[in-house]
């Protein structure tokens, strides 16, 4: 059957659908970004909240600034804005339907429908999940990028934005003029410091329009921090036909490991919802624990997909099955990057690894290498080099974080081992595939890249060891590389 509100009663009792009365739901949220990790994630946490009777006034309106956003919008709206999540448990697999998102605002070049949502005083909070990339912050000095043809652009045309931030500064300046109460800023993606980066870039975008705006934005707005995590992989014909298997006529199914976690500061200047009741943490830590995810599980990603990626293997699980694979994340994690990791009383940094390996060898999990390897440029810069730099600094072990910047080198040069093509991955593909070719001939100018590896190219034991591990894969192949690294 359709997946809509009129068929909810229908679906056979093994899949679990909302108890709560959907039309008694009234917004509180807006979020940009409706991709699949927001709604098998923060929107599943507000529906637990609204299962127990909670949260009704703080119902989810989608938002997008591109416009391959509306097709989303179109695909949710044909089905009242319900998602079905289907949870992949290696032992067994179900299906929940989740109803706390209730609208999506039109999808406009100007983006005036956003901003006018945004502007409604019963919008309290607005969060976000934009990409690692998307934040207009330069990797190398982590500050904001306003030369960026976007942000010149929302710069000059403050009432007429192109981007998610300059939209969200129009629709504040309204509430400051109407002397309302401005709203939470919620960055949900995974970066380190997501809420002092989200308001680097709202509040240094609004200075170079008006800066008493700026200063009051920076005054009254909240951004808490917070630490994301749960392996969301792409929808595609085979999520959809799994979605069928339980009945469910869904046109946008999210598949989610059985694992989730979410640590929050708790810095919200226009309230909240109970989110600790549903298993959210609170803690002035945060940064603790996205140290410990960032660095150990989205870095490990970046280690075992580029290997991936080189030798055709198409997903996570599938690295992780080629022991060669799984034992360079393992070594490379405990002895390297577990180092520069502060240990939390929660968790044991061993335990941890270990966790991730078992998430990783998920096998009901269809998250492909393509996915995981995206935007290279923004995901080594964000999740391996600051732990390579830290382990150079205290003089400690990085052979395999050296490895790893070989390794992608060696993707980046675009063609896999089995001699098949590798396509365009990343948004600067073509300088990264450009310097790869060049660097087979002097491994030099890869680390060069001053945008990637700022005064890193300078560090003589970096660069001996990346050309060291650059011209051992070229020469001898990647898993002969990893085998050589791990002793065997």
């Amino acid at each position: 059957m359709k997946l809509s509100n009129d068929n909810l009663h229908k679906f056979t009792k093994n899949i679990k659908r909302p108890s709560y009365d959907r039309s008694s739901i009234t917004p509180g949220i807006v979020h940009i970004g409706l991709g699949n990790f927001h709604r098998a994630h923060q929107s599943w946490y507000l529906h637990r909240l609204m299962e127990q009777g909670m949260a009704m006034d703080w119902g989810i309106i989608g938002a997008g600034v591109r416009p391959a956003d509306n097709l989303q919008r179109d695909r949710l709206a044909q089905q009242d804005f319900l998602t079905t999540l289907i949870e992949l448990d290696p032992k067994a697999i179900s299906a929940e339907i989740v109803g706390s998102m209730i609208g999506f605002v039109p999808v406009e070049e100007d983006n005036a429908a956003l901003i006018a949502q945004m502007a409604d005083p019963a919008i309290r909070i607005v969060s976000l999940t934009v990409t690692e990339g998307g934040y207009y912050i330069d990797p190398i000095s982590k500050t904001f990028d306003e030369q960026h043809p976007d942000i010149q652009h929302d710069a000059k045309n403050p009432e007429k934005p192109r981007t998610a931030f300059g939209a969200m500064i129009a629709a504040l300046k309204i509430r400051r003029k109407k002397g309302m109460t401005a709203f939470t800023a919620q960055s949900c993606d995974n970066l380190q410091g997501n809420g002092a980066i989200l308001r680097e870039t709202i509040v240094s975008l609004a200075a170079r329009s008006d800066a008493d705006l700026a200063n009051w934005i920076d005054q009254n707005c909240s951004f808490p921090n917070s630490m994301v995590d749960c392996i969301v992989p792409a929808t595609s014909d085979k999520e959809l036909e799994l979605a069928k298997t339980f009945g469910i006529d869904d046109a946008a199914p999210v598949t989610h490991e059985n694992f989730r976690q979410w640590v929050i500061e708790d810095n919200f200047c226009a309230g909240r919802p109970n989110w600790e009741k549903v298993g959210v943490t609170f803690t002035n830590d945060v940064h603790d624990f996205e140290a410990m995810k960032i660095r150990i599980l989205n870095g490990g990603h970046q280690l075992i997909s580029n290997v991936g990626e080189i030798l055709s293997i198409e997903t996570i699980s599938g690295c992780m099955e080629e022991t060669l694979i799984s034992e360079y994340f393992k070594e490379t994690a405990n002895t390297e990057i577990a180092k520069q990791v502060k240990p939390l009383p929660e968790m044991v940094l061993q335990e941890y690894v270990d966790l991730i390996v078992e998430r990783f060898s998920n096998p009901k999990i269809f998250d492909t290498v393509r996915r995981v390897a995206f935007d290279g440029s923004s995901r080594h810069t964000g999740f391996l080099l600051p732990t390579l730099m830290d382990a150079l600094e205290k003089n400690q072990p990085m052979d395999g974080l050296a490895l790893s910047q070989a390794i992608w080198a060696r993707m980046c040069e675009g063609t896999r081992e089995d001699g098949t093509k590798i396509e365009p991955n990343d948004p600067i593909w073509d300088k990264l595939n450009d310097t790869a070719i060049a660097a087979k001939l002097d491994p030099s100018v890869w680390l060069k890249q001053s945008t990637l590896y700022g005064d890193l190219s300078q560090n003589v034991t970096f660069q001996k060891k990346f050309e060291y591990w650059f011209n051992l894969i070229w020469s001898r192949g990647v898993l002969e590389t990893l085998k050589i690294y791990i002793g065997k």
